[in-house]
């Protein structure tokens, strides 16, 4: 897996928009204007992602590479350093997590748009 998979695997999704709103090296995956993912650009691959609060912590627990986001509430969202440890399919599952949460908070009328 590299930094192309991942990107494309975000894009893929309807309605998905990429955007630098932070700095120019962070790629930032919206949902309708709501971010569901952050990907890095200068330093290891890796991800973060939205996820449900008693999964972070199970994920926290069984993988290394998986920890709480920096400079993002803890609770909510999770990076994950793609170095190998996790599988690949879990990754993808969780980015689909992540895009799910947003769709799940989306008013009635824009989720009917999709």
């Amino acid at each position: 897996m590299n930094i192309e998979d991942l990107r494309n695997y975000c894009l893929a999704k309807p309605q998905v928009t990429e955007h630098t709103p932070f700095d120019e090296v962070t790629l930032v995956y919206k949902l309708m204007g709501k971010m569901f993912a952050l990907l890095p650009t200068d330093h290891e691959l890796c991800i973060t992602l939205k996820c449900e609060p008693e999964l972070s912590v199970a994920l926290r627990e069984q993988y290394h590479a998986i920890s709480g986001a920096w400079h993002m509430n803890k609770t909510h969202w999770n990076t994950i350093i793609i170095d190998g440890s996790v599988p690949d399919k879990l990754v993808y599952e969780l980015i689909d997590c992540s895009y799910e949460l947003v769709v799940a908070s989306l008013p009635r009328k824009l989720r009917e748009v999709m």
